[in-house]
This record gives structure tokens, sequence and C-alpha cells, in this order.
């Protein structure tokens, strides 16, 4: 059975349901088929009356246009030529009034509708044009009302499940039903959460790239494929309710109030949305969106107690924040820790990801903000920690400074190797920088920073200038006397320089820079400057 069967669909009354054969049905119309038989499910929008040669021009489609065929003339080729151009023009049907031009409809206009599959009905000169107009604008307004009276009731009814007990889950569970098809909703990662029925979860999970397309671009937004997919070629899952063997067609729609997604909602139909089916769909994006921004505004509750959590634990009052966290996030880490400190413009999806993995791993975790930083204190070596570390090698813009190990007791030291920790990965272009490599590796990649090589620049560029207008190589000088430790000698063997020479290339330098090499810290500053500038 598909998806979308008679059964199982909730009936939705499109718009415009008034078709030819239901006005052939009325008994007061007396209205007779004289061609365009098997066309007479054709919806009829609206009744145009003209006794144009070409009212073509003005007819926008699906139109049942009435005709006495006062202008039509009696050549066979005009009137062929009349109604290829009515079913150019996408008109529902013919009707054709006898009695005042003609006292039959010709047998040349019979011959072109059949030729031509539109409907032709003749109106005998008992019943007026205005008749069938009422007719038609009396079903239309009864459609529309069932259609808004319907409509009205699902909303009813999805703002029901949505109060109730099971919240999103009945809505998704009611909309999936409403529309004879499946639903699901994913979460702001694109990760479904909720689908209906059993067996839509795995359709809705073949969606993740589309979602993803979705997720690239400002909310709100929106997708619509036809031929959502076939179950994978794999054998089902025992468990798994079979999936129906149908395409269908997908409408994925963004969930939110601002310019950021909360979530999405995809819904699987057999057949296109009629308008009816629409509006029940926006109904429920509007409630998923007040339901999602509502938990928006408990997560921004839960963030700001996380962040009181954190400066607890941070000023050594770990007992105190132990208790707290127990009672509203299951518990703080325990054993050896680690303190993440992430910054970047991507921090929410490191903050997603670094939730769910504590799901999955059913490991605690402190994750809060702290300015335009995101800090977490995980497991050292758990779920989190190694999959943030992963993440962010993904995650454009974003940067992690990762602590040395750590108890939950220093975690004030454990921060601030983390912060030394996120200075480097800042400083040096990294994405991730551990404590331990740190305090293992090189100063001089530090170097690297702007403020650090104008500095450089403006220590040294007296030598520099110097050395391009004089003679004597000031600042190749400097560098070998201070790689030599000062020794004479040695720094002027490999210069290729007497030490005469050197000794008065130093007393030029201390001139020209207005500082004394005796000075520790003198010399100091110089070979930083030096180092940083990349001269050997």
């Amino acid at each position: 059975m598909s998806p979308k069967s008679a059964a199982a669909r909730a009936p939705l009354a499109p718009a415009t349901t008034v078709t030819l054969s239901a006005l052939v049905a009325m008994p007061g119309l007396h209205l007779t088929v004289l061609a365009g038989e098997a066309q007479l499910d054709r919806p009829v929008r609206w009744v145009h009356t003209s006794e144009l040669d070409d009212p073509a021009p003005y007819l926008e489609g699906g139109e049942l246009l009435l005709t006495t065929g006062l202008k039509l003339g009696r050549g066979k080729d005009r009137l062929r030529q009349y109604v290829y151009r009515l079913a150019d023009a996408g008109v529902a049907g013919l009707g054709f009034g006898i009695g005042l031009s003609y006292g039959e409809v010709p047998a040349a206009l019979v011959e072109a509708a059949a030729e031509r599959e539109l409907p032709l009905l003749q109106v005998p000169q008992p019943t007026p044009f205005i008749a069938i107009s009422k007719a038609v604008t009396a079903a239309l307004a009864a459609e529309q009302y069932q259609a808004v009276t319907t409509s009205f009731e699902a909303q009813e009814e999805l703002t029901r499940a949505a109060l109730g007990k099971d919240g999103t889950t009945a809505l998704i569970g009611r909309l999936a039903a409403r529309l004879g098809g499946w639903a699901a909703l994913y979460d702001a990662s694109g990760a479904v959460v909720v689908a209906a029925p059993d067996w839509a979860a795995r359709r809705a999970g073949r969606l993740r790239p589309e979602v993803d397309r979705l997720r690239s671009q400002r909310a709100p937004t929106s997708a619509a494929l036809q031929g959502g997919g076939r179950p994978d070629a794999e054998a089902p899952d025992a468990e798994q309710p079979e999936e129906p063997q149908t395409g269908d067609f997908v409408v994925l729609q963004s969930l939110g109030a601002d310019r950021r997604a909360r979530g999405f909602l995809a819904v699987g139909t057999e057949d296109r949305l009629t308008p009816g089916e629409r509006y029940v769909l926006n109904a429920a994006v509007a409630l998923l969106t007040l339901t999602l921004e509502r938990s928006r505004d408990l997560r921004q509750a839960e963030e700001r107690m996380r962040t009181a959590l954190l400066r607890l634990v941070l000023a050594g009052e770990t007992a105190v924040a132990r208790q707290v966290a127990g009672a509203l996030l299951g518990g703080l880490p325990e054993g050896t820790v680690r303190v993440l400190l992430a910054e970047g413009e991507a921090l929410a999806s490191l903050g997603d990801l670094a939730e769910q993995s504590a799901v999955r791993a059913g490991e605690p975790v402190l994750l809060a903000s702290e300015g335009e930083r995101l800090v977490l204190l995980a497991t050292d070596g758990g779920a989190v920690h190694t999959d943030c570390v992963a993440a962010v090698q993904q995650l454009e813009s974003v940067c992690l400074g990762i602590s040395g190990p750590a108890t939950p007791e220093s975690a004030a030291t454990a921060y601030t190797q983390a912060e030394r920790a996120l200075a480097v990965a800042l400083r040096s272009g990294r994405r991730s920088v551990d404590h331990d490599e740190v305090g293992s590796g090189s100063l001089l990649p530090l170097l690297a920073n702007e403020a650090v090589l104008a500095f450089s620049d403006g220590l040294l560029r007296p030598l520099r200038e110097h050395d391009l207008t004089a003679r004597g190589d000031l600042e190749a000088s400097l560098y070998a006397w201070l790689s030599h430790h000062g020794q004479w000698d040695a720094a002027a063997a490999d210069l290729g320089v007497h030490r005469h020479t050197l000794r008065y290339r130093m007393r030029r330098v201390e001139e020209l820079l207005g500082r004394s090499l005796d000075d520790a810290d003198v010399r100091m500053e110089l070979w930083l400057a030096l180092r940083a500038r990349g001269e050997r």
C-alpha cells in the first residue's frame, strides 16, 4: 500500500475540486457532453462568457468558456482554429449554447474538440449561462469553506498534540497522518530527532545531504525534492517496519525565528501537496518553531547556569558545583579531566557536537560560554575530548587550546594552561594545541606575531638604514656577536673580520640604538628581534 493511500490520508480538500463531470451531473443544468469525455475530471477554476472569435488573450487557463458562437461564422477551418486556440490557452472546457446563433452545435466544432480532447458541452436554450456561473461559484465557495474548516480542525489537532504529554513526537505523528505520508524532525546539526511512521527514520536519514545544504544557507529556507529516494538495497532490519517501495515528493523547511536555523522539518507524500495540505504544513512549522524557540529560552537559562557552575569550579568551590550539577546536569566529570578552550566563528557547532558526543557516550561534561569563548571540562581521553579535537580540524575559523591532565579541584590551573595553548594556536595558525606541546616545543614560532614583527622592525631600523648607506654590516655583525655569546674572536672569525673591527661595529650599534650591550635585557630583546625577522 502506498504511503498516501485513500484509507490513510485524512480528508484535506484542495482549493479547487469542481470538475466538469460534477457540472454535467447537476440535474438542473441539463448539460450534454459532445466531445472530450475522457477529460471530464478537469477542475474548473472559473466560468467565463465570451463571444469573441479569439478570447485566448483574456484567459488564464482552467476556465469553462461559454459562448453562443455569435461571431464564429460557418467556416470549418475557422471553427477548428477557434477550438485549437482555446485548447492551447488551457481552458477546462467549452460550453456551447444552442438556440440563438445555432440550432445545434456545429459538427466541425465537435470534430475539432474531439481531435484536441477538449471537453465540449452543449448548453440547451432553457439553461442560462448565469445559472452555470452560479453553480460553479457556489461549488467553489463550498469547497473553499470546507478546505478552511478542515485545515482549521487540523491546526487544532496539531496544537493539542504539541501541548500534550509527548509534545513534538505527537505533533510529528499527527502531521504524518494528516498528510497521509511521513514526517521527520531534525535538530540544528542535521540529525533525525523524531520520525513518523517508524519506517520514516531510514528515509529521513538519507536526506542528510539535502539538510546539510539547507544548514549552509541563512534561515528561513526550504527545498522541494521530487522522488525522495527509495529504500537502500540492504536487507531491512527485522525489528524495523518495512519501508514502502515508492518514490515521494519531499518538502524540507528550516525552523527558527531568526537567521539561525534551530532545526529542520521534512515531509514526504506520494503526490504534491494540495493548498490545504500546505496550510497544515505551515501550521506545523509555526508550532515547531514556537516549541524550538521556547526550548532556546530554556537553553539560554541553562547556559547561564553552566557559566555560573564553571565559575564555581574555577574558584575552587568544586564540592558546591558538584552538588548543583548532580541535580541539574547529571554531575561533573570525575577523575582526570582536561579543560578545552575554543575561540572562533563556529562555536555553536562545536558545542552541539560536544553535547551529542556526551549523550552518546553517557559521559558527564561541563560546557559553558565565557565571553567569546567556549569552555569544556571533559574527561581526559574521553569521547568529548577526542571528538572535539577531531572536529576542529573540519570546522572553519575555530581554534582549540587543551590543558594538561588535571583534577576538577585544580581546574583553575588547567584553565590557565588551556589559555596559553589557545594563544599559541591563534598565533601559529594551528587548529588545536595541547599544553604539553607548548612546554616541550620551541618559543621561536610564537615570534611570528604581528606585534612582535612590528617591534622588531622598529628596533632594528637604525641598523638596517645604516647598512644601506654606509660600510659595515652592523645587523649581521650583531647577530654573529650575540650568537657567540659576546666572544669577540669567535664572532670575528665567523664574519671574516678582525676583532677590533667587530668591536668598532658594536660601539656603532650602541650609538645608533642608544642602548648598552652590557645590559642582559637589551641583548635578549635584540636577539629575539633578530630571530623574529628570520635572521640566521
